[in-house]
């Protein structure tokens, strides 16, 4: 049985840090890419970042987030993490860890609140 769980998710202040992580088991890990995702109310689900399979050397980016988050994974932990710095309110949502592996899978999200 696959499964993903983040967590790491918060209240932040603008200009804050937070990291996200998502543990992922029932796969192979290291086989498959990983993305985050995140919805805000009333808007569609988008692709915040997303990781390469094996060593992760392959990464991509939402232009809105560029140069202020990072995504990174841990092959031997089973894990996938987005380090966001600089956090706007528009970073506003609920966080998703994804992959497709025999079909695509969602975690449960993680709430991520950006305001002062």
């Amino acid at each position: 049985q696959v499964q993903l769980v983040e967590s790491g998710g918060g209240l932040v202040q603008p200009g804050g840090s937070l990291r996200l992580s998502c543990a992922a088991s029932g796969i192979i890990f290291s086989f498959y890419a990983m993305e985050w995702y995140r919805q805000s109310p009333g808007k569609q689900r988008e692709l915040v970042a997303g990781i390469s399979r094996g060593g992760g050397g392959s990464k991509i980016y939402a232009d809105s987030v560029k140069g202020r988050f990072s995504i990174s994974r841990d092959n031997a932990k089973n894990m996938v993490y987005l380090q966001m710095n600089d956090l706007k309110p528009e970073d506003t949502a609920v966080y998703y860890c994804h992959t497709e592996a025999t079909r695509t899978y969602w975690g449960q999200g993680t709430q991520v609140t950006v305001s002062s």
